[in-house]
């Protein structure tokens, strides 16, 4: 080894004390400035303002949510892992998501290209839809909520649940008038 930082972790215990743990300082440094990183802009976020086209309603919802997954196990048969939760707000076009973990099994809930089923209990009933994440932030201590919040875009809905969601949420921006 020339002094440079392991890949694996497998290589982990053949090295020096020393080298051991500055490898694992600079793996928690990221984490943590990653982190760092999401809380600024949410802060920053607060008082630059809101750029979203929607006005979103303040409601709680439960809701359980998938990964779209194209891949099948040895029996031909997909196994579907889904995380119960509970929105914070809604709009026509997007919702902000509690949830308890930002994994589902070993997937990531955010990422490139992922996408989420979910189906959002109604007062009158269900509704699927397909949502797309587009930022998310640890809840701190200081809110009510613990885990994450999951801002997401609806991308696909089908016609009939569509209408009845979009009736649900002008319903909530009259009362709310």
């Amino acid at each position: 080894m020339d002094g440079d930082a392991p890949d694996s972790l497998l290589v982990l215990p053949f090295l020096s004390y020393r080298k051991r743990t500055l490898w694992l300082c600079q793996k928690v440094s990221i984490v943590i400035m990653a982190e760092l990183t999401r809380t600024i802009v949410s802060r920053l976020r607060q008082f630059v303002g809101d750029r979203r086209h929607s006005k979103r309603q303040k409601v709680r919802l439960a809701f359980s949510l998938s990964l779209s997954s194209k891949t099948k196990s040895l029996n031909g048969t997909k196994k579907i892992n889904s995380m119960e939760g509970h929105t914070l707000d809604v709009s026509s076009n997007g919702l902000a998501l509690i949830v308890p973990r930002i994994t589902l099994g070993e997937h990531h809930l955010i990422g490139e290209n992922r996408s989420l089923n979910i189906r959002l209990q109604l007062p009158d009933g269900p509704v699927e839809l397909q949502a797309t994440p587009v930022r998310y932030e640890r809840l701190e201590d200081s809110r009510n909520e613990m885990g994450y919040l999951i801002a997401a875009r609806i991308v696909g809905m089908p016609g009939a649940d569509r209408s009845r969601f979009s009736e649900y949420v002008a319903a909530l921006r009259k009362g709310n008038s």
